[in-house]
């Protein structure tokens, strides 16, 4: 993707994006709600056309190869669009029919992905008894149907508990161990530090930082002693992490007349890239930025 930009009247939504993908990899785009996710994937699989700028799937541009583009990938989003009143079996055969498969070729494709998807005890039953996660892994699998290489996951465990969150992980990390490229939008930090072998940082339509979770965290700096005082105040120090500089800061405190009640040693996380970058804290009770 180079030079992407998206525009609604004066409304900038993507100003100049460029990246790449490698294939086989889980790539995430991190960023609030309003940064311009969900524009980009809507322009990666091909609903609106850009501004300005070329995308390409495997070699295909999204405007002009719309169609072959279409056949590489399967996007899943942030809600559930299976139908709620068929089984899990039934919307997967549906769907297999639709696409062009003989009966049994439809049945046995489903059987396939039930199993994949570990819906094979709810196979039978109807998907608007599923629970959320349930809904969410049968998507996921309705738009495997065809096998396609490259998968766009946009915000998939919005509104998941942690369980669910945590089981549909799983089922990503195993797609793309089998050789898919996933593609994954998300407001979750730990979930991009979790799954993603590259993470970019999306903010205000525009890219502010890219590369692993490992050097993005290395942007903010290195290591550094938090410590609380009698009182509950609380003070950073920086530190190579060796015992020496930490007994130097505490000594230091103590001849100071202000004694530590406690100190630890903290890292880097994608929370503190993420408010480094974009100046927006995370909302701490749900983890999301």
């Amino acid at each position: 993707m180079t030079g992407i930009r998206k525009s609604y009247g004066t409304h900038h939504v993507l100003a100049d994006v460029t990246f790449t993908v490698p294939s086989g990899q889980i790539f995430a785009m991190l960023g609030p709600n309003g940064a311009g996710k969900t524009t980009l994937i809507r322009i990666l699989t091909t609903l609106i056309r850009p501004d300005t700028g070329t995308a390409r799937i495997l070699g295909r541009d999204v405007v002009t190869e719309a169609r072959a583009v279409r056949r590489l990938i399967s996007v899943t989003g942030q809600y559930a669009s299976v139908d709620e009143e068929l089984t899990g079996r039934e919307n997967l055969v549906m769907i297999a029919r639709l696409l062009g498969r003989s009966r049994r070729a439809a049945q046995a494709r489903a059987r396939e992905l039930l199993d994949e998807f570990d819906l094979t005890d709810a196979a039978d039953r109807r998907a608007g008894r599923y629970s959320g996660g349930m809904r969410r892994r049968l998507d996921l699998a309705a738009g495997l149907v065809d096998s396609p290489p490259v998968i766009f996951l946009d915000e998939p465990t919005t509104g998941m508990d942690t369980r669910s969150r945590q089981a549909l992980w799983t089922t990503i990390t195993r797609l793309a161990a089998a050789g898919r490229t996933v593609f994954l939008t998300t407001q979750y930090l730990e979930e991009a530090d979790t799954l993603a072998d590259r993470i970019a940082v999306l903010d205000g339509g525009r890219i502010v930082a890219s590369g692993t979770a490992a050097e993005l965290k290395r942007r903010v700096g290195r290591e550094w002693v938090e410590l609380t005082l009698p009182g509950g105040d609380v003070r950073r120090e920086s530190t190579d992490g060796s015992p020496a500089r930490l007994r130097e800061i505490l000594n230091r405190y103590h001849a100071e007349g202000r004694p530590v009640a406690r100190a630890a040693l903290r890292t880097p996380s994608l929370d503190d890239v993420f408010l480094t970058l974009t100046g927006h804290p995370v909302n701490r009770e749900d983890g999301r930025a």
